[in-house]
C-alpha cells in the first residue's frame, strides 16, 4: 500500500488575475506555453478517482495556482461531486484553497462554507504594504478587493486564514503587522519569507527579498507579542510547528520536516512534479492520464528528491538546533548557490529566533502536555 500523501493541484496552472512582483510561479508559462491553462474534466476525474481509490483514511486536496478561482465555481462543484462519488464511506476528504481573494463573492463563499473548504487568503498587511507588490494587471492595488472578499468569507462563515509574504516592505514592521492583524481579528496566520534570486545578478537576492537577520528580528518580535497573552488566541504556523515538534509530533510546516515527501504537485494538464518550488523538466514525474498516481508518488525521481532534504551541510550536522530545524527548505539552501547541501539562506535568522524563543516554546509545550493529561 502507498504511503499516505496529499496532492497540491494547480488547475489553472500559472495563470493569475493579478501581477505580484515577487511571484515565483508566473514564469512557468515558459514551461506550459502561452494561452489559458485549464484542467479538463477528464483530468479532474482521473485525478480524484485515482487518489481516492488508494483508500487513505484522510485525503487532502490542496487547490492552488496561479489563481484557482479562475476555473470558475462550477469546476469545484464538479470536483466535490466526484469526491463524493469515488470516496468510501469511511474516508475523510478535506479541501484547502489558496487564493488572492479577488473573485470571491457571496456565491463562492456560500459554496466554500457548505463544503467546508479551508481557505487561505493572501494579505501582506495594511494597505501600504499589501498594495506595493500585489497589484492587478492594470497596476492598481488589490487591498480593498481582498478586504471585501474577507467580508464575504466572514458573513458566510468560511473558515479562512491569512498568508503573508514577508518582503522588504513589511518585514521591518512586526509590531505594526501584529497590531493590524489583531485589530482586524485575523488570528490564523502564516508567514512566508521571501527569497528569490536577482535575474540580473543570480548570485544576489532579488530586491524584494529579505535578509536572514530581518527575518530573525521579525520572528523574535512577533513571537514576543504573541507570547504576551495571545498563545491561546492566535495561531501562527511556524510557532505551531515548533510546538508540535517539541511535543514529539511531526512538524506541521514542511520547511522543518525530515524529508520532502508529504505531497506531489498536479498541474492543469495532469503533469506531476515533486514540489511547487521545483516544477521543472528535471522533477517531472509523469502524467496522471498515463500513469497511476501512486506510481507517480513513488517515482525514483520523487524518492531521490525527498532524500535531498536530509543531505545537509556539515555545519548543520553539528548545530544544536538540528533536531528542530533539519536544515530548512532545500529551495532556501540552493536559491543563491545552486546546491541543497548548503546551509539555508535563512540559517542566521532561524538561529536568532531559536536562541530567543525556544525556551519559552518548551515551557508552552510542557503546559500543553499537562493540559492533555487532565
Amino acid at each position: 500500500m502507498a504511503r499516505p500523501f496529499t496532492i497540491l493541484i494547480k488547475p489553472s496552472g500559472p495563470d493569475c488575475n493579478i501581477d505580484c512582483t515577487y511571484c515565483f510561479y508566473s514564469c512557468k508559462h515558459t514551461l506550459f506555453g502561452s494561452g489559458a491553462h485549464r484542467m479538463s474534466r477528464e483530468t479532474l476525474d482521473k485525478l480524484i478517482r485515482g487518489y481516492l481509490n488508494l483508500r487513505f483514511p484522510v485525503n487532502v486536496f490542496s487547490w492552488q495556482g496561479g489563481e484557482p478561482t479562475l476555473m470558475g465555481l462550477d469546476f469545484y462543484k464538479n470536483a466535490v461531486h466526484l469526491q463524493k462519488l469515488y470516496s468510501a464511506p469511511d474516508q475523510v476528504v478535506n479541501n484547502t484553497f489558496q487564493t488572492n481573494g479577488i473573485l470571491l463573492n457571496r456565491d463562492w463563499c456560500q459554496f466554500l462554507a457548505e463544503q467546508k473548504f479551508l481557505c487561505g487568503i493572501s494579505l501582506d498587511g495594511p494597505r501600504e504594504y499589501h498594495d506595493f507588490y500585489r497589484k492587478d494587471r492594470q497596476g492598481n492595488g488589490t487591498y480593498d478587493r481582498v478586504l471585501t472578499a474577507i467580508g464575504h468569507c466572514r458573513r458566510n462563515k468560511v473558515e479562512f486564514n491569512i498568508l503573508t509574504l514577508l518582503n522588504d516592505r513589511n518585514v521591518n514592521y512586526p509590531d505594526e503587522l501584529f497590531d493590524y492583524f489583531t485589530s482586524e481579528d485575523f488570528l490564523y496566520l502564516q508567514f512566508v519569507p521571501c527569497i528569490e534570486k536577482n535575474p540580473d545578478v543570480p548570485s544576489q537576492p532579488a530586491p524584494f527579498s529579505i535578509t536572514p537577520r530581518q527575518y530573525g528580528r521579525f520572528l523574535c518580535r512577533f513571537f514576543d507579542r504573541w507570547y504576551d497573552g495571545w498563545t491561546r488566541k492566535m495561531s501562527v504556523r511556524i510557532f505551531d510547528s515548533m510546538l508540535s515538534c517539541l511535543l514529539g509530533r511531526p512538524h506541521t510546516e514542511c520547511t522543518f520536516a525530515r524529508q520532502c515527501n508529504d505531497y506531489i504537485v498536479i498541474e492543469h494538464n495532469g503533469d506531476a512534479y515533486c514540489c511547487d518550488f521545483y516544477v521543472s523538466p528535471q522533477t517531472h514525474l509523469g502524467n496522471i492520464l498515463q500513469t497511476p498516481i501512486e506510481q507517480l508518488a513513488a517515482h525514483p525521481i520523487k524518492q531521490a528528491f525527498s532524500k535531498k532534504k536530509s543531505q545537509i551541510a556539515n555545519q548543520c550536522l553539528v548545530c544544536r538546533y538540528l533536531d528542530i530545524c533539519r536544515g530548512g527548505c532545500p529551495k532556501d539552501r540552493a536559491v543563491l548557490n545552486g546546491t541543497h547541501k548548503a546551509p539555508s539562506y535563512f540559517c542566521e535568522g532561524y538561529k536568532m529566533f531559536f536562541d530567543h524563543a525556544l525556551g519559552r516554546l518548551q515551557s508552552l509545550a510542557i503546559e500543553l502536555q499537562k493540559l492533555q493529561k487532565k
